[in-house]
């Protein structure tokens, strides 16, 4: 994005030179993304290869128009596949699953057992899981749309969201940039909102994996931050790591999401935060946003009041700020 872009006029030479230089960027970021993507799908096929003798379960399906039970493949059905099985509305209406009455659930996640299954929208009478799992989602979009907006000399690199805070007003991704005074213009801001909505419309899948540590380092070696943060995500998970990808973007996060990026409607960005300075040239920002799922309207003077109320800097843990064993449930690295 411009803002972030050092104005200057080089003679001849050093265009050539920038424009070299712009293309091995290009190449090498290029590059990074590919061989991310392909080792989650090489990875997504070897577990499926891996369940062998498919076993069947049966999952109890609660809820509307009545109680079934479905006999599924253990480990290779999901919740969605249980949804075809209902109706289409079913499949087009249902963002996230419970499991056994307690455990919420990707919709795309294999089942793992027999159980008991209910299908989330936005209008059950408990919307907390699915709320909480949306706003989670949202910051992972976020991260999608930042990733596709700036420019390469912004040097911006993805650090973390923090967990899900519905009181706190906004949904949070936090970001380092190769500059010490970004203020974003509106038009800076409202083209980071309309990549959002492209992503909604675009009803990309949200993918979820759960991968060895070996295997997480390997994806994101090339992302000083993410190489960073994967120990101690995985020494408090067993070893394990678990990825979500939507399209080409992959990140960290504990989940669970919402099926789709389709259940984005009204989207806002409204706000960017320096917190802290990350060595001479580079710092820590805070971008914040807030949302409605798809299908649900405020008039204009009520979501202006959430737009507002969201600029204000999110409390949660700042990127920056010690690593905590006891915090990480408070962060997207949750």
């Amino acid at each position: 994005m411009s803002a972030v872009t050092k104005l200057i006029k080089p003679n001849l030479g050093a265009l050539r030179q920038l424009q070299q230089y712009r293309n091995i960027v290009n190449l090498s970021a290029t590059a990074a993304l590919r061989s991310r993507n392909e080792l989650f799908s090489q990875e997504q096929r070897r577990q499926r290869e891996a369940v062998g003798r498919i076993e069947k379960i049966e999952v109890r399906y609660l809820g509307l128009p009545e109680d079934v039970t479905l006999v599924m493949n253990n480990h290779i059905s999901t919740p969605y596949n249980c949804a075809q099985h209902l109706s289409e509305g079913h499949c087009k209406r249902a963002a996230l699953a419970l499991i056994d009455g307690t455990v919420p659930w990707d919709m795309h996640r294999p089942l793992q057992e027999s159980c008991t299954l209910q299908l989330l929208n936005f209008n059950v009478s408990e919307p907390h899981l699915v709320n909480k799992a949306f706003w989670r989602t949202c910051s992972f979009m976020l991260g999608a749309a930042l990733q596709r907006t700036f420019k390469d000399e912004a040097k911006l690199e993805l650090h973390s969201f923090p967990g899900p805070n519905i009181k706190s007003g906004s949904f949070v991704h936090d970001i380092v940039l190769g500059t010490q005074s970004w203020e974003p213009t509106k038009a800076e801001m409202r083209a980071i909102s309309a990549e959002m909505v492209k992503l909604s419309a675009q009803d990309l899948r949200i993918e979820r994996l759960e991968v060895d540590k070996d295997v997480a380092i390997e994806m994101f070696k090339d992302s000083r931050y993410k190489s960073e943060q994967l120990p101690s995500i995985a020494q408090q998970n067993q070893g394990r790591v678990t990825l979500y990808r939507l399209g080409e973007h992959i990140d960290i996060s504990r989940g669970p999401m919402v099926a789709s990026t389709r259940f984005l409607g009204k989207c806002t960005i409204s706000a960017a935060h320096k917190v802290a300075s990350e060595g001479a040239a580079s710092a820590f920002y805070r971008i914040q946003g807030v949302a409605l799922p798809s299908g649900f309207t405020l008039n204009h003077f009520a979501y202006g009041l959430l737009e507002q109320r969201s600029q204000k800097l999110n409390s949660a843990r700042l990127p920056n700020e010690p690593f905590e064993e006891q915090q990480q449930q408070q962060m997207q690295l949750s």
